[in-house]
């Protein structure tokens, strides 16, 4: 089976719908905040796929 990065939406144990990222190992590495329809965290997992190659990292702690 190949093993590939994905976005799982699930639903949380209060009802509300959610991603995670998980990475190759199966680590999650990023998760969302909840949304009360399915369809909004979809977008949002499409969302933050298309932007996050985007982003910059930036050291805040100086």
């Amino acid at each position: 089976m190949l093993l590939k990065q994905r976005f799982l939406i699930y639903k949380d144990i209060a009802g509300f719908f959610r991603w995670y990222l998980q990475a190759i190992n199966g680590e999650k590495v990023a998760a969302s905040e909840a949304y009360t329809s399915k369809q909004s965290a979809i977008n949002s997992a499409y969302r933050v796929k298309q932007i996050a190659g985007l982003a910059d990292v930036v050291d805040s702690t100086n």
